[in-house]
C-alpha cells in the first residue's frame, strides 16, 4: 500500500512565517557561542552555528517521544571540537554519502551534489534522471533491501555520511554503523505535519554537504511558489468549492488520507471541499465501501486513484468504482504515472521536496481557469481506455 505512503502527516491550514533570528546561548552541553538558525515551518530539527562548526539537533526522528539527537558538524580538520555529547561527528569537505529513502535524492540533485551518491538500498526505487546518469555508469552500490547486508554494504563503502529515516525500530543499525565509525543521521523530515516544513529539511542535508546558504535559497524560492499559488485561491468562497473523494480498496477495505494528514490538508488548501474531512488523524483510515459511497457518490472529483492507469482498469479490478459520479464523468486522477526508467514513482521521491507542484496540480484540477497556463506536473487524468 505504498500509495498512500505520501499521504501521511499534514498541512495546516494556515501558515505562520517566523523571520531567522540569532542569539549565543550555552546549552546543555555546554557548547557556548553559537547562533541558532531558525526554522520557519519545521519543527523536528534545528541548526545551531558555531566557529568553525555547525551542531544538528534533531527533536522528532520518528513518531513518539524520544531524546534528541545531536550531530556535530566541523568546517575542517583543524577546527577545534567544542564540549558535549554527539551522536556523529561529520567533518567537511565529504565526498561520497549514502542515502536511504528516496526523499533524500532531491536535496543531493537540487545542491549540485548528485555525484556524491555512493550507495542506496534497491535502486530501481529512484526515479531522479541525474542520479539514474550515475546508477548507469556504475558509480552507486546497490545496497539491497535486508536491513543486515545493508549495513555491511554501508560499512564497506566507507562512506563519510548515512542518512537514515525510520520509524524507531531499528536503531540497533545505527550503533552498527556508530561501532566503525561511520556517522550515522537521522532524517525525520516525514514526521512534519507541514508540507513546507518536510521540504525545510533540505537546510539539514546542506549543512552535512557544507551548503546550508545554498539549500536555504533553494527552499526560500520553493516557499515563494508555494505561498503565490496559495494567494491564488485563498478568497474563493466555500460554496464554490468542488467536492473531493480520495482513495481506493484492498481486500473491501476502502483506504482514505486522514483529515490531518499531508495530501489531505493540501487538498484543502487548493481549494477543495474533502468529504472525509470527519476523518481525523493523519494517517490512513479504513472504511467500507457502502460508507464511502453514501458519503462520496455525487464527488465532483476523485484524486489519488492508486496506480491504475485507466479507468477501464479500475472497473476491472472492482466494477463498483464505476458506481461514482467521478468515475462516470472522467474526473478521476493519479499521482503515480510520472515514473522513472525503472519504475520509481517521482511523487514519492520528488513530492516532499516540491509541496509547490502539488499544489499547483490541485488547483489547476480543481479550478482550472486560476492557472490557465499551467501544465500538470505529478497528476495525470485516467483515459477511459
Amino acid at each position: 500500500m505504498r500509495h498512500f505512503t505520501l499521504f501521511k502527516s499534514h498541512l495546516i491550514l494556515f501558515i505562520s512565517l517566523f523571520f531567522l533570528f540569532s542569539c549565543t546561548e550555552r546549552n546543555s552541553n555546554g557548547i557556548v557561542d553559537v547562533e541558532v538558525l531558525g526554522n520557519s515551518y519545521a519543527t523536528g530539527f534545528q541548526v545551531l552555528k558555531g566557529e568553525g562548526f555547525w551542531v544538528l539537533e534533531v527533536t522528532q526522528a520518528f513518531p513518539g517521544e524520544h531524546e534528541p539527537f545531536r550531530y556535530l558538524v566541523m568546517e575542517n580538520e583543524k577546527a577545534p571540537i567544542p564540549e558535549g555529547d554527539f551522536d556523529a561527528v561529520v567533518t567537511l569537505p565529504i565526498e561520497k554519502v549514502i542515502l536511504t529513502s528516496t526523499t533524500q535524492i532531491p536535496h543531493l540533485d537540487l545542491l549540485g551534489c548528485t555525484e556524491k551518491l555512493a550507495g542506496f538500498p534497491n535502486l530501481n526505487l529512484i526515479s531522479s534522471k541525474k542520479a539514474r546518469q550515475r546508477i548507469g555508469a556504475g558509480f552507486v552500490e546497490d545496497l539491497g533491501s535486508g536491513a543486515q547486508s545493508n549495513v555491511e554494504m554501508m560499512i564497506d563503502l566507507d562512506p563519510d555520511w548515512v542518512m537514515i529515516s525510520t520509524l524507531g525500530e531499528d536503531l540497533k543499525n545505527i550503533d552498527l554503523l556508530k561501532a566503525a565509525k561511520i556517522p550515522a543521521l537521522i532524517n525525520g523530515e516525514y514526521v512534519e505535519q507541514h508540507p513546507l516544513g518536510r521540504a525545510e529539511w533540505i537546510k539539514f542535508t546542506g549543512v552535512l554537504l557544507g551548503k546550508y546558504e545554498e539549500s536555504k535559497a533553494v527552499f526560500e524560492e520553493i516557499e515563494n511558489e508555494y505561498l503565490k499559488a496559495l494567494d491564488l485561491v485563498a478568497k474563493i468562497p466555500e460554496d464554490t468549492k468542488p467536492s473531493v473523494m480520495a482513495g481506493v480498496m484492498y481486500k473491501d477495505i476502502w483506504y482514505v488520507p486522514g483529515n490531518d494528514s499531508w495530501g489531505a490538508q493540501l487538498l484543502q488548501a487548493a481549494g477543495g471541499k474533502y468529504l472525509f474531512e470527519e476523518q481525523s488523524g493523519t494517517g490512513s483510515s479504513q472504511l467500507n465501501y457502502e460508507y464511502v459511497l453514501d458519503k462520496a457518490q455525487e464527488a465532483d472529483f476523485w484524486l489519488g486513484a492508486s496506480d491504475f492507469v485507466t479507468l477501464e482498469a479500475m472497473k476491472g479490478a472492482d466494477r463498483r468504482y464505476s458506481d461514482f459520479a467521478a468515475f462516470q464523468n472522467g474526473n478521476v486522477y493519479s499521482y503515480t504515472s510520472k515514473k522513472g526508467e525503472t519504475g520509481g514513482i517521482e511523487y514519492f521521491e520528488l513530492g516532499y521536496m516540491r509541496p509547490d507542484l502539488i499544489l499547483k496540480d490541485l488547483i489547476k484540477i480543481l479550478h482550472p481557469s486560476v492557472l490557465p497556463e499551467y501544465s500538470l506536473y505529478f497528476y495525470s487524468k485516467l483515459n477511459e481506455k
